[in-house]
């Protein structure tokens, strides 16, 4: 096999990269990398330089790794901030470093685009970039478990952590779901459910075709002041909203709180097989409770009412375990260069997986439902 390394992603042939990634999972599509790029989300000026890396055999596309050239660590959510410093103090460059992961999307799903050998080439042309471009590292942020164990036998150091999710167990409704609570936290949600009501709020739910651009503004606004009011900047923009409402219509799922005719908050849910997932949300006025509303029970019931089985709620979130959600493991995989720092890392994340194993059995201990929870 031939590798080849851009620094752009229009050098891809379109519909082989669609082939490829047929199987991929929504987040890792041609048309969502492609609109968090062009809509200038995601570009060298904002610390995401495209930087694909393929393999091909006889002039045939067989493996494709959409990478980027990173010069900070925002927007990822495994979080080497220590990792950087460290670097720093020793008068070294940790950045730019390698990443092969969705842009501000802490979703599992496949990032080595192709199969058997060609999955193993794309290991093999990830760590050449590292060492031809004399990078730190390589990082692939929450791969699937056939990659996982690949890029562990191919000397990748494996880093584990913890999201929430909620399981579809069959539920006929909304009620069905409660019932299989703890009469305290069964008791809670309906006292959360009750204060957005009785604050006169109404819930739309948009899907596809039903999402216009007026809605797309709407909840750019909303999205925008909630980043703000966190006096951080948001990695979003309407451009990229339109985009992704364009190319992947059916996916999008619009949650709009009203009270009276007055639009006032908003939430966006990407769909997939059998999977919904919370991305953003925003508010233009403060209503108690309204966020778990829009952006958990919401998309409980959506998912219940579609017979969804999974529904991932985002990245951390310890208050979504009294909401039915359930701790469930996630992965990463680093390439470091540095022969010292690689020893000190692989001893570090051995200690930090015994830890979060630990933590995670915690939080079972802790869950909402009636009926303990299992490891998952």
């Amino acid at each position: 096999m031939n590798l080849h390394l851009a620094d752009q992603f229009n050098a891809l042939n379109a519909e082989d990269w669609d082939q490829l990634a047929a199987d991929a999972g929504l987040f890792m599509q041609r048309q969502w990398l492609t609109a968090l790029h062009d809509s200038g989300c995601a570009t060298a000026a904002t610390g995401w330089q495209p930087l694909p890396v393929w393999s091909e055999q006889q002039g045939q596309l067989q493996g494709l790794a959409p990478a980027w050239l990173k010069s900070h660590s925002r927007g990822e959510y495994v979080f080497d901030w220590a990792w950087a410093e460290a670097w720093q103090r020793a008068g070294l460059d940790y950045y730019p470093k390698l990443l092969l992961a969705s842009p501000f999307t802490p979703v599992t799903g496949s990032r080595l685009l192709g199969q058997g050998e060609a999955r193993a080439a794309l290991i093999g042309g990830l760590q050449q970039v590292v060492a031809d471009y004399q990078l730190s590292s390589a990082h692939v942020l929450f791969p699937v478990a056939e990659e996982l164990a690949l890029l562990q036998q191919a000397g990748w150091l494996i880093r584990h952590g913890v999201q929430f999710h909620w399981q579809n167990q069959g539920y006929a409704d909304f009620d069905a779901f409660l019932a299989a609570l703890s009469q305290s936290k069964r008791k809670k949600i309906r006292q959360e459910r009750r204060k957005v009501r009785d604050a006169g709020i109404s819930i739309e739910v948009l899907r596809g075709a039903e999402i216009n651009d007026q809605h797309w503004q709407f909840f750019e606004r909303c999205y925008r002041q909630t980043y703000l009011e966190h006096r951080s900047p948001p990695y979003l923009n309407l451009d990229f909203f339109r985009m992704a409402g364009q190319v992947l219509p059916s996916h999008c799922v619009l949650f709009i709180a009203s009270r009276g005719n007055q639009p006032i908050a908003a939430s966006w849910c990407l769909q997939d097989g059998s999977t919904l997932y919370g991305r953003y949300w925003g508010a233009l006025q403060s209503v108690d409770c309204l966020h778990f509303e829009l952006c958990y029970y919401s998309g409980i019931e959506y998912a219940i009412q579609h017979g969804l089985q999974c529904f991932e709620g985002g990245a951390q979130g310890e208050h979504k375990l009294a909401r039915g959600f359930t701790p469930v493991l996630t992965h990463s995989a680093h390439w470091i260069a540095h022969p010292q720092f690689r020893r000190a890392i692989a001893d570090w994340l051995a200690r930090e997986r015994e830890a979060i194993g630990d933590y995670q059995q915690q939080l079972f201990l802790h869950a909402a439902y009636k009926t303990p929870c299992t490891t998952q």
